[in-house]
């Protein structure tokens, strides 16, 4: 066994209508990391996250929680796990208290008011503590559902689009909230359509694309292994076409005529940058600016998303 906290073997899921929502998953979730789970909608990131957490059942396939089959120990896997929805369902009127210590209740915990109140100061929630769900703003209630998943004490929290719908400002603060959660030991799985945030918490990041992971590694792995890097050729004169003496490196043309755009990776042992550049020295082609850009996770994203629509 490896460091897997949890181990998703062979997961699938069919519908009665025929709709493949996962096509055997494969995935091992590191015991203190945060992985970022990104893929367009449809593309299974929900349906994997609530069969983890036992709300949907699999087609096929198995979830093993630090060993453990999560269904023939279903008790103690769902003890380990927090989950925080995309949708906000809560009673209205319920306070944000009796909302917390009620979720605590569910898994069997005792009460504990120290560590509910503790949980309610760490999300900036104890000045609301008496407050009634209806009373809230948007990004107060996400604060709550985060509150009602850490109620229990799990030491895996699976976020589904945690930070949808609200402002920029909030955002940074549950990002900050997250990096504490990880710091205190817990294991966190987000999914997410903000490639920022996959960029600024995540660990590792798996691309989710029709049901199948498409791609899983480290961020700067994952970057050099898919990534690019453009050089961009600023010329003194706009051109109408690309020559045929460049047609060898495959550069496009931009912005007007005015950029030629060359991609190459950067790993390579010959990038084939001098020989271009020799090339359009013999070619009378003059330039006054040279710029290279790595490729992001966003243009990663947009490329796999790409060849789904693709095929």
């Amino acid at each position: 066994m490896s460091d897997a906290i949890v181990r998703i073997e062979g997961l699938r899921k069919a519908y009665a209508n025929g709709v493949e929502a996962l096509k055997g998953v494969d995935l091992d979730i590191r015991k203190g990391e945060i992985l970022a789970l990104l893929g367009p909608n449809g593309a299974g990131k929900t349906t994997l996250i609530n069969i983890v957490c036992g709300i949907v059942t699999a087609t096929g396939g198995q979830v093993l929680v630090d060993g453990k089959n999560w269904l023939q120990d279903f008790r103690s896997a769902r003890t380990r796990i927090g989950l925080v929805p995309q949708e906000l369902t809560t009673d209205a009127f319920e306070s944000v208290w009796a909302t917390v210590s009620f979720s605590r209740g569910l898994f069997g915990k005792p009460r504990d008011d120290a560590k509910v109140e503790e949980i309610l100061k760490r999300l900036t929630l104890w000045d609301k503590r008496k407050s009634e769900m209806r009373e809230l703003s948007g990004g107060m209630k996400r604060r709550v559902m985060i509150a009602k998943a850490l109620a229990h004490e799990p030491d895996i929290l699976f976020l589904d689009e945690p930070t949808a719908g609200v402002d920029v400002e909030l955002r940074r603060d549950m990002w900050e909230l997250v990096r504490k959660l990880r710091a205190d030991g817990t294991t966190i799985i987000l999914t997410t359509h903000y490639i920022e945030e996959a960029e600024e918490m995540a660990d590792r990041v798996g691309v989710i694309r029709k049901g199948e992971l498409v791609a899983l590694g480290d961020k700067k792995g994952l970057m050099a292994q898919l990534g690019q890097r453009t050089l961009k050729i600023t010329l003194d004169d706009p051109i109408s076409e690309v020559p045929s003496g460049l047609s060898e490196w495959g550069v496009a043309l931009e912005d007007e005529g005015h950029t030629l755009c060359y991609r190459f990776d950067s790993h390579a042992e010959q990038t084939g940058i001098p020989q271009l550049m020799r090339r359009l020295d013999e070619l009378h082609l003059g330039w006054k600016d040279l710029a290279t850009h790595q490729s992001s996770l966003e243009d990663i994203f947009v490329s796999l998303v790409h060849e789904e629509r693709a095929a």
